[in-house]
């Protein structure tokens, strides 16, 4: 008995210890995977806080899972983006372990905007969810299935860290 409420403690401990977004100088690394239509992603992104609600980063995806009817080559699979959050979870005080994020990206493909949301489980690890969209592409007219990998509507999911 004395075992399972010491791991009890433990467990409570660990989980509200945990803080989604610090401010200046928190660092954030997240590798997941993106969806969209046409293509599978993997996706890494690095923020870094540059103040008590807003942080930079930069996310770099490559598309993996690709029909063979798209012919899409590196330049299609690759973006880079540059970035900006609004690191709003402090403000809408749901949890001290949730972020919820807003933001803009200047990305090798378009302008865009995204929406994410963290929840950490611990000081290290949690899971975050985000949505991407262009509001301006730099291709303008019709774009073949290859050009709209990484210019369209994206979801994405995976693990985040405290660094």
């Amino acid at each position: 008995m004395k075992n399972i409420l010491t791991i009890g403690l433990l467990l409570s401990f660990l989980f509200t210890n945990a803080q989604a977004f610090t401010g200046k100088e928190d660092s954030k690394f997240q590798v997941g995977a993106n969806f969209q239509h046409n293509a599978t992603s993997i996706n890494v992104t690095y923020d870094y806080g540059l103040g008590e609600n807003f942080s930079v980063g930069v996310v770099s995806s490559y598309a993996l899972g690709i029909p063979e009817s798209v012919d899409a080559s590196f330049d299609n699979r690759f973006d880079l983006k540059a970035r900006f959050n609004a690191n709003i979870g402090s403000v809408l005080n749901i949890d001290e372990n949730f972020d919820f994020y807003p933001g803009l990206s200047f990305s090798l493909k378009n302008f865009g905007g995204h929406a994410g949301a963290r929840y950490f489980f611990s000081d290290g690890f949690g899971v975050f969810t985000e949505v991407n969209f262009p509001i301006a592409k730099y291709k303008s007219g019709d774009l073949t299935p290859a050009q709209e990998i990484h210019n369209q509507f994206t979801v994405g999911i995976g693990t985040v860290f405290n660094l």
